[in-house]
């Protein structure tokens, strides 16, 4: 990698790439629209809260907890291996495919999760697998931002699949809520009697990931003639372990800028993902809202996020990458501290705070996709997607861990009597983590690496 002659990433781009998007950017992006369903319905609004009900018996919410460490754990060991087995062989639209569908066979599956307690570790292993499916997936997706997209244009399409991810995962989740899970009587007679409109939303999110994913096999497809040669045996894990120990000390060696960069964001975007995960808890707690408000105000704030990410991805490509992230978390500390001053200023607070934290969320975690994009070296996406994906899983503590001492540190500055009392000083710990990202984020050099796949695909 050489890391001696890089381009800016923070000028703008001189490549002849065309003004408009063609098909192959919104089939990748359709993928993004109908995989949120496992994000957004599965395991943020729907199953997990169905599994954690008094049907499955007492300690459910711990069991949950553990089989998503479980599988979060299995995720940051195999991700970057994964990735670089994809890489070797030139089959990452093969192996997205492939990872996709065991997503799909997983949400199907949980349709047999009936409301009892010996169920209960079905439902969690269901749960895990498709969340260990849908990261390695994941990698794959995020490694073909380079083949899609040129250095005019990444921003824009990077956005454009985040972006849809957001507001699709919401569509969905309107689409299930109010046909389904809120009627006494859904569509087609069901009612909750044994659990049957949860298990049967699970079939439609298979259903909606499956049909929005098709475009994209059928569209990007593997091509080995346009590829750096591959192995023609794939290594076997220890040797693939050992390929990958050594890429690590190459890039400690050649290029630790990446190194940094993987490690800055690793911690600023477990931060954005604390906005979301605790964003909820302090408008019931802290602000008093009701709970069809949090759904209200959830819903609200991923259209925002998903709209604000696609209008974001022209500034991407305009200012580089690293100016959205440093502008997004500053925007974000700002907000946050917002919340915390004025906690007892009633439910039009949040609001307005809320969806100004919303706007930068999406944009922050996109940039930092193309960030990264920019950086790896043609050949390289798969794997270096894979340590993306394990570096984050190896701080993901951070922000849970920061919003309960926060809140600690709250009783003991106050001498409060009950946690629920001070709760709003849990969004500084979620600030503290923005604002280590955001000051670890600025040493770190935006350029675009000569011998990139995003340089090489770029239009002469």
């Amino acid at each position: 990698m050489d890391a001696q002659s890089p381009a800016t990433a923070d000028s703008v781009p001189t490549s002849k790439a065309p003004r408009r998007f063609g098909w192959p950017v919104y089939a990748w992006g359709l993928w993004d629209w109908g995989s949120a369903a496992f994000n957004a319905v599965i395991t943020t609004f729907v199953f997990t809260v169905y599994l954690t009900s008094d049907a499955f018996g007492p300690g459910a919410d711990a069991s949950l907890g553990w089989a998503l460490a479980a599988a979060g754990l299995l995720i940051a060991l195999f991700a970057p291996v994964l990735g670089q087995r994809s890489d070797r062989s030139g089959r990452r639209s093969f192996w997205l495919m492939v990872n996709t569908a065991l997503v799909v066979l997983t949400a199907v599956g949980m349709f047999f999760v009936t409301p009892q307690p010996d169920m209960l570790w079905v439902g969690l292993l269901l749960l895990a697998a498709g969340n260990i499916f849908f990261e390695f997936a994941a990698v794959n997706y995020n490694a073909m931002l380079n083949e899609i997209s040129t250095p005019a244009t990444i921003g824009r399409v990077s956005g454009l699949g985040w972006g849809m991810g957001y507001i699709g995962g919401i569509v969905l989740l309107l689409i299930v809520y109010f046909g389904l899970i809120s009627p006494e009587v859904g569509l087609f007679g069901i009612t909750s009697e044994n659990g049957l409109d949860v298990r049967v939303t699970m079939l439609v999110c298979a259903v909606w990931t499956l049909v929005f994913s098709i475009p994209l096999f059928l569209t990007i497809r593997d091509d080995k003639l346009t590829r750096p040669a591959r192995t023609s045996k794939p290594a076997g894990l220890l040797a693939s372990y050992r390929l990958l120990f050594r890429t690590i000390a190459d890039l400690w060696r050649t290029d630790r800028n990446t190194v940094y960069f993987l490690f800055a964001s690793a911690v600023f975007r477990d931060g954005l993902a604390g906005v979301f995960t605790f964003g909820g808890v302090i408008a019931a707690g802290t602000f008093g809202f009701s709970p069809g408000d949090v759904i209200i105000f959830g819903v609200a704030a991923n259209v925002v996020a998903g709209v604000a990410t696609i209008l974001f991805g022209a500034l991407d490509d305009r200012l580089g990458p690293k100016r959205v992230i440093v502008l997004s978390l500053v925007c974000l500390v700002v907000a946050g501290m917002g919340v915390f001053f004025l906690h007892t200023g009633g439910t039009a607070v949040f609001w307005t705070l809320g969806l100004v934290l919303s706007i930068f969320v999406g944009p922050a975690q996109s940039a930092s996709r193309t960030f990264l994009a920019r950086l790896i070296p043609a050949g390289q996406e798969g794997q270096i997607f894979g340590l993306y994906a394990t570096t984050g899983r190896a701080v993901s503590f951070m922000a849970p861990a920061a919003f309960a001492g926060a809140i600690t540190l709250g009783l003991v500055v106050t001498g409060a009597t009950s946690a629920d009392d001070v709760q709003h000083w849990g969004i500084l710990g979620i600030v503290i983590v923005l604002l280590a990202g955001l000051l670890l984020l600025i040493p770190v050099r935006s350029r675009v690496n000569t011998d990139s796949a995003l340089v090489q695909h770029a239009p002469v």
